[in-house]
Formats: structure tokens, sequence, C-alpha cells
């Protein structure tokens, strides 16, 4: 037992026992004195704990305010080398480079939740070798775009941040190829609708490459972090102030694989990214995804089933978040057209990250299949 924990049972125990035998004297005797030095000293007892508690407010204070991490030089260089535009009133990142002379392919790369476009960069080199134009954006609320609150975060506003960057880079009548994980899917999928529906400003997609992504509300498991903070109502923001570096690294380190673990550093560029313009204080509004999903499972789902646009997933298997088979097998009975490549058994939920040689692999035998 330690020091501290003698002491405060020590003298819990001398002022339960005073106020015992005071107890005992009311009992006999009517003793006023006795019920004085109790009195005083259940006082005392209450005054110390509010004495800490007064102290606790201080730090606690200190401790939700502690600023943002420093980008590391990867994270500032890929910051550096990017660029912005204004999506209502938002600043809104994105990167893109210029990669085969002669070729007009395009390639359009939407990151998921809670990360960012930096996602990409262990395949951004071997992309930029195959496509004339690589391009990825931060969706409002991650990574360096911004992060407004209160926001009502959607996909559909998602779908039309990636419109409008297609739009501002002047590549409206281009024929764009998609490739997604995780939210970004969904956004994918949105994005799908559009295009098979002929909506006004819609992107004209060549072809659509999934990962990894709940894009069937029912084989997806959110992990507990993000049902607390999805469901929690008005307590969800005092949730968002309480992550640290060391829940949120306890909690992504579970989607990856036990042999394809990032490093520490590469923890801390995904949760700088988070931190960056206060992004912590929006994963409650964000995570609605997952409700919106449920909702608008027919428009999404369906369209998925019903296009022509040439389809492929690719899979990290150990993903406890979309589970193996459960996923793949539902993913093949319903999208019969698309076709699929599961990865290395130990490749979990970030398969670009885990394995980026074999899904780089995985997707140029796709795209070059027609």
């Amino acid at each position: 037992m330690s020091l501290n924990s003698t002491y405060f049972s020590s003298t819990e125990k001398t002022t339960d026992t005073h106020c015992d035998k005071a107890q005992e004297s009311r009992m006999t005797h009517d003793s006023p004195k006795n019920d004085s030095e109790c009195g005083s000293a259940r006082r005392a007892s209450r005054e110390w704990w509010l004495y800490v508690a007064l102290l606790c407010v201080p730090l606690l204070a200190v401790y939700l305010h502690i600023p943002p991490p420093q980008l590391s030089p990867a994270l500032n260089s890929w910051r550096t080398s990017g660029h912005f535009f204004t999506f209502r009133g938002n600043n809104i990142f994105y990167k893109e480079s210029f990669g085969v002379v002669g070729s007009s392919d395009v390639l359009l790369l939407l990151h998921g939740f809670p990360t960012s476009s930096y996602d990409w960069y262990k395949i951004w080199d071997s992309l930029t070798q195959r496509f004339n134009r690589v391009i990825a954006l931060d969706f409002l609320g991650f990574g360096f775009s911004h992060k407004p609150r209160p926001h009502r975060y959607s996909i559909f506003e998602q779908a039309s941040v990636v419109e409008a960057l297609v739009t501002h880079l002047g590549l409206s009548e281009q024929r764009i190829n998609i490739l997604s994980h995780d939210y970004g899917d969904t956004v994918a999928l949105e994005l799908l609708y559009r295009s098979d529906h002929n909506r006004s400003g819609h992107i004209t997609i060549n072809s659509l490459c999934l990962s990894n992504g709940g894009i069937f509300p029912e084989t997806h498991y959110p992990r507990f972090l993000q049902k607390v903070l999805k469901d929690s109502g008005f307590i969800s923001p005092v949730f968002t102030r309480l992550i640290n570096f060391q829940l949120f690294s306890r909690g992504i380190r579970d989607v990856f694989g036990p042999y394809t673990q990032p490093t520490e550093a590469e923890f801390w560029d995904m949760w700088t990214g988070i931190r960056f313009n206060d992004g912590n204080l929006v994963m409650d509004s964000i995570l609605q995804y997952i409700n919106q999903r449920l909702k608008h499972r027919e428009r999404w789902v369906g369209t998925l089933t019903s296009t022509s646009t040439p389809l492929h997933m690719i899979y990290g298997p150990l993903d406890p978040v979309n589970p193996h088979p459960e996923f793949i097998q539902l993913y093949q009975k319903l999208v019969q057209r698309s076709t699929v490549s599961v990865l290395d058994e130990h490749v979990s939920h970030y398969p670009q990250l885990e394995d980026p040689t074999g899904f780089f692999n995985a997707y140029l035998s796709f795209i070059n299949s027609f």
C-alpha cells in the first residue's frame, strides 16, 4: 500500500471512529461538544476535496487547450506542395501532380475517416507514373481543409465539394477515374449516383475502385469510440475535447494488421492532421455519415448494383470494421459486375498503407483491363 493511501485511510478511520464515538455518546448523554467536533471533521474533509477539485479545474482547462502538434517534415512537405480553393466560404486543400506525358487519364483519390489525403502518399509516385493527372483532396472537416463548427457535415456536401474541385481544375468535360477508401467510398457512390442520373454539375466517371468502406450498413461494425461520439448527443462535444493522442492511437491501431502497424511517427502524422484547425472538435458531427449510410442505403447501394461504370474492390481481409468473409461475400453477391482483389490475409482496414505494392498492382491490373 502506498504512503498516500495509508495516510488517507488512517485519516478517514480516525474521523469515522471519532464520529462513531460521538454518535454513541449521543445515545447515552447529550454532548454538544462531540456533535461539534464531528461536524468540524466532516466539514474539513469536504473542504479538502473542494481544494482538490479547485486545483483540478485549471489543470483540466490547460489540458483541454493543448496546442496541436507541429507538422512533421513529411506532412509539412505534403501541405506546401498542395493548393487551396474555396467552397462556400471554406478553404479546401488539394494536391495535384502531373505525370505521364501524352496521356489524358485523370485519377481522383478520395480518403477515409478520420484521416486525410495523406493516406495516399505511399502510392502517390507510382500513380503519377500511370496517369497524366493525379488529384487528392482533404474533405471539408479533414486534414488541412477548413473545419467549420457548428456545421452539419454530410456525404452529399462532400460530393459537392468534389464536384466543385473538378470544376475549379477545368475538368468538367473530362472522364474521371476514382479511387476511394472507407468514408471516401460512400462519397464516391453519391458521385456515381449523380453521374448515372445525369444530375447538374455531375462528374463523368470513367471507372470506380473502392476499398474497405462500410458501404453496407448490415456488415459495418464501427469502433467503440465512433459509436460513442456519434450517438452521445449534447455530451459528444465534451468527449471530443477529451480525445488525446494515446486514445486515438490505441483505437486506430486496432484497424491495422498485427504485422502492418504504422510507425509511431506515422500515427503522429495521422493525429496531427486531425488536430489541425481543431478537427478533433468536429469528429462527432462528421460521424453522422454512419447514420446517413443507413438512411440512404437504397440510393447508394442501389446505384452500385445498377451502374454500367467499370467497378473494382480492393479489400484487406483482416478488417474488423468490414469483416471477412461477411463483407466480401455480400459485395460479390450484390455487385456481380465488379471485379475483386483480396489482398494478403495480414492486411486490414488501410490496404494502401499496409500493403502499398499489392494495392497498387491490384489497381493497375483493374485500370489496364478496359
